[in-house]
């Protein structure tokens, strides 16, 4: 059973992705900064350890997209909320372990990942903490069905986010890894 890497993203264009940091430094500016923040991601994610998919969307314009790896294969994200698109994703890809990531964290490197999935070996589901109270990775061990109820009544965007996933999920091990920080503001372009 093959490691699968899932990372989230986005078509990078104005208006359309990191609105909270164009409102901050321009939106073409913020496409910008996503598109090559996301293009070096993928750069340094891959690895023999894992195969990596692509979720996009919007999903039709995503997929045709020539703006990512062509070699990479991709999966629309499809309808929802955030949890909604992760569910898909994690329930969707083929047998084995599933990490999934957002592409606007700069500090996510190849040991991280192999963490999280070593974590999967131990635990159900492992999560990658932020400061702002989300998270940057979720993963399954899928030995298992996923349970209906993950990402249920979870209070996206707000400090709530990884308490109420984990409460979503009792009865499973979960465990944690490094807390990192994503970029969502011109005061988080400048911590880097």
């Amino acid at each position: 059973m093959r490691r699968t890497l899932v990372i989230m993203l986005k078509e990078p264009r104005p208006g359309r992705v990191k609105t909270r940091l164009g409102r901050d430094i321009g939106m073409v500016g913020a496409a910008w900064w996503f598109r090559h923040q996301t293009r070096s991601l993928i750069r340094r994610l891959r690895d023999p350890r894992w195969q990596i998919v692509l979720a996009v969307a919007p999903d039709r314009e995503g997929l045709e997209s020539r703006i990512w790896p062509a070699d990479l294969p991709r999966a629309p994200q499809g309808r929802g909320d955030l949890g909604d698109r992760m569910g898909r994703m994690l329930r969707g890809m083929p047998p084995g372990p599933v990490c999934v990531i957002g592409a606007d964290i700069p500090d996510i490197t190849c040991p991280r990942i192999a963490q999280a999935f070593q974590a999967l070996g131990s635990h159900e589901m492992v999560f990658g903490p932020a400061p702002d109270g989300g998270y940057w990775l979720v993963g399954a061990k899928r030995a298992a069905a996923l349970p209906n109820t993950l990402f249920k009544g979870v209070r996206w965007s707000s400090e709530h986010a990884l308490a109420d996933t984990i409460a979503s999920v009792p009865g499973l091990r979960t465990d944690l890894v490094d807390e990192l920080r994503d970029v969502d503001t011109k005061a988080d372009l400048s911590r880097l």
